[in-house]
């Protein structure tokens, strides 16, 4: 659910006419209209909350492996830097050769940051995660501030041409020559990661995961702290214009993200029966996460852009109900491909290729 929720922030970079960048500079303007009202409505359902669940559950990915490493005896973090390396060039390639708004290259750095903390006493991490995430968070609503009190954005942007998604190696060069520019994000991901990452190990480790009295407890204090508290502020926020977008990607969407993490293991423990069709479908895609993330966005380009079928272009007075569509459409392809691959494999391609870089003398033995 993560991986296709992460899909629905980043449909709307892919289905504007001008690209990522045509969205951003519209993002300055106000939502007039009722379809821009509508819009901006969907967007708030996925932006930033479902980034955030993926984060935590990636800290609880490497809680499980430290877990693993202890019990086979294994120095920890040992080879895990590796590992890191290789998800970061994973990241690199992404960003260059797909899509702008890459989240593996700020996870890359942040897991070799998190594996010398995931093994330290509660108290170490818990003086990491107040550290780390009070000096975030002041920042966040410092700079907030500063916006709200300053001039306002104009309500004109200026428009951007579409000829800019004409040239998939055009928009390679431009990855390249913008690279710090364009990779800006990662100031703003990474110590929210250290945190979230930290957050989701600790919460493994307090047995949110499991059906005991004590999991349901802990469940129901982050399904109050998601959707009693997280939920309507960043419903405010995602309706009050673009000097609040700080607070609204990064700073509300973590309790949401909390909230959901509560609720779908609650659901996720009370079904008994063999999973049906939905279920096996997201469990596949679940297990070929990686590759879905990276699937899932070389579609949308290949769907939306101009050296593909040009969507977006075509459909652009169709917002935001084309988009909605396009979402659906290419999250069913999504899973398709996930459970007809795992027919044959027990990884997703990016997933096997990640296990041989990792671990090559554990393959050859196998």
């Amino acid at each position: 659910m993560a991986i296709l929720g992460t899909f629905g922030t980043n449909v709307f970079l892919f289905a504007h006419p001008g690209g990522p960048a045509g969205f951003f500079q519209d993002f300055v303007g106000t939502a007039n209209g009722m379809a821009e009202q509508v819009e901006v409505g969907i967007r708030s359902l996925t932006n930033g909350k479902f980034l955030a669940l993926l984060t935590i559950l990636f800290g609880v990915g490497l809680e499980l492996q430290y877990q693993s490493a202890r019990r086979r005896g294994v120095s920890w973090p040992g080879r895990y830097p590796l590992r890191a390396g290789i998800l970061f060039m994973e990241g690199v390639a992404h960003y260059l050769l797909v899509f702008e708004g890459d989240v593996l290259m700020a996870y890359g750095l942040t897991s070799l940051l998190v594996a010398y903390l995931v093994g330290r006493s509660d108290r170490v991490v818990r003086n990491v995660v107040v550290a780390v995430g009070g000096v975030y968070a002041t920042l966040i609503l410092a700079a907030t501030a500063l916006l709200v009190a300053g001039p306002g954005v104009s309500s004109e942007p200026t428009p951007v041409d579409p000829a800019t998604t004409a040239s998939w190696p055009a928009q390679v060069a431009v990855r390249l020559d913008e690279f710090l520019v364009l990779r800006g994000e990662i100031i703003m991901i990474v110590p929210s990661a250290v945190v979230l990452f930290l957050l989701g190990s600790r919460l493994r480790r307090a047995g949110v995961f499991d059906d005991t009295e004590k999991g349901a407890r802990l469940r129901a204090r982050l399904l109050v702290l998601g959707f009693a508290v997280g939920l309507p502020l960043n419903v405010l926020t995602g309706f009050s214009g673009p000097d609040w977008l700080l607070v609204d990607r990064y700073l509300l969407p973590p309790l949401v993200a909390l909230g959901l993490l509560a609720l779908v293991t609650h659901l996720s423990l009370r079904m008994r029966a063999e999973p049906g069709a939905v279920r096996s479908g997201l469990i596949a895609v679940g297990r070929t996460a990686l590759s879905c993330y990276v699937l899932q966005n070389v579609l949308a380009g290949a769907l939306c852009y101009g050296w593909g079928l040009g969507l977006a272009e075509r459909f652009a007075d169709a917002r935001p109900w084309w988009i909605v569509g396009l979402w659906a459409f290419v999250g069913l392809l999504n899973v398709a491909f996930a459970v007809v691959w795992l027919r044959r494999f027990d990884r997703g391609p990016l997933e096997l290729l990640m296990h041989r870089l990792y671990a090559p003398r554990r393959q050859a033995k196998a």
